[in-house]
């Protein structure tokens, strides 16, 4: 869009729209990882590295 020379706020509402799309996709991701690996993991021998996981999970995701 840039190279093209289109309007500013036109790719600032695109820009936008593509990092909804990739949030949703992370909340997909996580619930499906908190609701099959993590619980598998706490239910097995591995509760230390779920919660390890988990603590750099919500790490990165403060830093947004």
């Amino acid at each position: 869009m840039v190279e093209e020379d289109k309007y500013c706020v036109d790719i600032i509402n695109q820009s936008s729209a593509v990092r909804s799309a990739l949030s949703s996709v992370e909340d997909i991701l996580l619930e499906n990882h908190l609701s099959e690996h993590v619980i598998h993991q706490m239910r097995g021998k591995e509760a230390s590295r779920a919660t390890a996981e988990m603590i750099a999970i919500f790490k990165k995701v403060k830093k947004k």
